[in-house]
């Protein structure tokens, strides 16, 4: 079982520029806060988060996320994000996630984690870059 502790909470926080925006890949679209960018910042916190519980070579990869992003931000507003660890078993760790940009909360849901032993999952992945079953 892993040694991470429920109900331990991390927060990062990031100031939304326009390559943060969905008009940084779609001019037609408005300079606001893309959905993927706070899954993002919500997958970072809640994976550096959990690091330093892990082995030593181990790492977490995503494996689920459930998200509702709830509202624009606009470009100049610092978005943070929460993340807290709510189950940990042998198959991973399940975390809440939340978004606020300073003036309301602009999202939240659920986030599960994987924990990996790097070298293990660097072997796998070569095996499928080279073309081997695996």
């Amino acid at each position: 079982m892993l040694d991470i502790p429920v109900g331990i909470t991390g927060t990062q926080s990031l100031t939304v520029t326009r390559e943060h925006t969905v008009a940084s890949r779609h001019d037609h679209m408005p300079e606001v806060f893309a959905t993927p960018m706070m899954i993002y910042l919500m997958e970072l916190t809640a994976g550096d988060l959990i690091g330093p519980y892990l082995p030593e070579g181990w790492i977490t990869v995503g494996t689920h996320v459930n998200v509702k992003h709830l509202a624009a931000t606009p470009i100049g507003a610092t978005v943070t994000a929460t993340a807290k660890v709510i189950a940990v078993d042998n198959n991973g760790v399940t975390l809440t996630v939340e978004a606020h940009d300073g003036t309301e909360k602009i999202g939240e849901g659920t986030h599960v984690r994987a924990p990996v032993e790097l070298a293990r999952f660097l072997k796998r992945l070569e095996r499928k870059i080279s073309g081997a079953a695996g």
